[in-house]
């Protein structure tokens, strides 16, 4: 059996993707907006961007907080070096 034929397996029936990756550089931005739309959970390492450039992170986590609130999603910190993103339909508890 062919690995793209077990993922779409996995893949049925899946109401909610999370996906990780790092954040290297401004130009990704879109591509996290399009997950949330795709009602994708994305949690994001900002440890690359932050190496290169603190004002770009700076801009970029501004952006993303833009994203997510304008949409109806949320966002909040992982620790130091990750940031989540969530759709609207789902909240991130902060207690």
């Amino acid at each position: 059996m062919s690995s793209e034929l077990i993922n779409k397996g996995k893949q049925e029936g899946v109401k909610m993707i999370l996906k990780a990756y790092p954040l290297k550089s401004l130009s990704e931005i879109e591509k996290v907006k399009e997950d949330l739309e795709n009602n994708t959970i994305v949690i994001l390492r900002i440890t690359p961007l932050a190496q290169k450039n603190i004002d770009e992170l700076k801009e970029a986590v501004s952006k993303l907080y833009e994203i997510a609130t304008s949409s109806g999603g949320d966002i909040a910190r992982l620790g130091e070096d990750r940031i989540i993103l969530t759709p609207p339909s789902v909240y991130i508890w902060r207690g």
